[in-house]
C-alpha cells in the first residue's frame, strides 16, 4: 500500500527537517499544511520534496482534518513537526506497507525533554494512533488534546518501535506551552457548556501530580520527572481556573 505522510506546521524550522528526513523511504508523498510560518519552515520543506500548502489555522483538530483531505492516498501517517520515526518503527511501517491487514496502527511515543528521554511521568508509552485509513478515521477529541477516532468495527494493531518526540528544549518553553494549552482547553470546555467548581480547581491539580509522580513513577525520571509532573499539575490548575473566570 502507498502512504501519505501528513504534517501541520507553524514556525517549525528547528524541527521539521528531522521529521521529514525520518520519512525518507517510508512516505510515498509528504504533505505539509502550514499556517503561514514566518521562519524558514517553507524552504526546508520544499528542499526535501514535500508538497507545501498554506491554510489558516482554526484549531488543531480542524487543521489536521483539513490536512488529511489534501492527501492523495487513503492510508495516511499523521505526524507532528516535532516528531520523527525511530529506526525500529520505520521497519515496522515498511512491513505494514507490504502486507497491511488493519485499518489503523498504534505506536508508542518516546519524548525527549530538555535533552533527556522520559520513560515515566505519564509520558511513556504514550500510545498514539498515527497510521490509518482516512476513510475509516479522522481527528477528534478536544483541542488541544486531539486523537484519531476510528469508525466502529475498524481493526487496529500495534507496531513495534517508538515515535520520537522532541518536545521542549527549555523548562520556560514548557511553562509557556502549558499556559497556552490550558487556555485552549478552557475555551473548548466553555464552548461545550462545562463549568469549573472550586473543588476541581483545588483537587484536580493534586490528583494529576500524584498520578504522574507517584503512580506513574515520575520520580524515576529524576529532576526532569519532578518538573514535568509539577507543570502538568499547574496546567490542570490554570485550565479550571480559566474556565471559572470565563463563567464569572
Amino acid at each position: 500500500m502507498k502512504v501519505s505522510a501528513v504534517i501541520i506546521t507553524f514556525n517549525e524550522a528547528r524541527n521539521i527537517g528531522r521529521c521529514l528526513d525520518s520519512l525518507a523511504g517510508i512516505a510515498d508523498e509528504i504533505v505539509v499544511v502550514d499556517s503561514f510560518s514566518t521562519d524558514d519552515t517553507e524552504n526546508i520543506c520544499r528542499a526535501r520534496g514535500a508538497r507545501f500548502i498554506q491554510h489558516n489555522f482554526e484549531g488543531y483538530i480542524e487543521q489536521k482534518n483539513w490536512a488529511l483531505a489534501q492527501a492523495h492516498y487513503p492510508h495516511v501517517l499523521s505526524l507532528d513537526a516535532d516528531e520523527a520515526l525511530g529506526e525500529p518503527l520505520r521497519a515496522s511501517i515498511l512491513a505494514v506497507k507490504k502486507d497491511g491487514q488493519y485499518e489503523g496502527y498504534t505506536m508508542n511515543r518516546l519524548t525527549n525533554y530538555c535533552g533527556q528521554w522520559i520513560r515515566h511521568s505519564g509520558w511513556y508509552p504514550d500510545r498514539k494512533l498515527r497510521l490509518f485509513d482516512r476513510r475509516k478515521g479522522q481527528w477528534g477529541g478536544t483541542n488541544p488534546h486531539d486523537r484519531v477516532d476510528m469508525q466502529a468495527g475498524s481493526r487496529v494493531a500495534h507496531l513495534d518501535g517508538d515515535l520520537l518526540h522532541y518536545s521542549y528544549y527549555t523548562v520556560n518553553e514548557h511553562i509557556e506551552r502549558a499556559r497556552k494549552y490550558a487556555d485552549i482547553a478552557a475555551r473548548a470546555m466553555y464552548t461545550q457548556g462545562k463549568r469549573a467548581t472550586w473543588l476541581q480547581i483545588i483537587a484536580s491539580p493534586a490528583v494529576k501530580f500524584i498520578r504522574n509522580y507517584l503512580l506513574k513513577r515520575g520520580f524515576f525520571d529524576g529532576r526532569a520527572g519532578w518538573t514535568i509532573c509539577k507543570i502538568a499539575a499547574l496546567e490542570t490548575f490554570w485550565k479550571y481556573r480559566n474556565l471559572r473566570r470565563m463563567r464569572s
